[in-house]
């Protein structure tokens, strides 16, 4: 089973607050796929292990610009889409932000979109 990193939302996973992530990559994943959410996959120190969250199903993936959070004339989608990634009290401009200098790229980056729920 395939790791997925949570790093920067962690504590929204623990708190089954995140069903959707956004990520530049994971281009052949599909619905009904199954993968690990891990705490941390990569920049492991010596000694260090993977922790594990818990595993997660993969109900949608849809290609999309990442600068569609901020579309002027549809605002509740960047504010219910925050909302789904885990920062309820961010706004969409802020996430796209924060995104977009995570991951060194512009607001008209395509980006993987995915929603999925714990498996059980």
């Amino acid at each position: 089973m395939r790791n997925m990193s949570f790093m920067l939302t962690t504590q929204p996973m623990y708190d089954r607050t995140k069903d959707v992530t956004r990520r530049i990559g994971w281009w052949n994943l599909k619905p009904g796929d199954v993968v690990m959410a891990v705490e941390k996959g990569m920049g492991l120190k010596k000694g260090e292990k993977v922790k594990r969250i818990y595993p997660i199903r993969i109900l949608s993936v849809r290609v999309e610009s990442i600068g569609r959070m901020i579309n002027p004339y549809k605002p509740e989608y960047g504010k219910e889409e925050v909302i789904r990634e885990g920062f309820p009290k961010m706004s969409p401009r802020e996430f796209v932000e924060i995104f977009c200098k995570s991951h060194k790229c512009k607001d008209n980056a395509q980006v993987n979109r995915i929603e999925f729920e714990e498996v059980r």
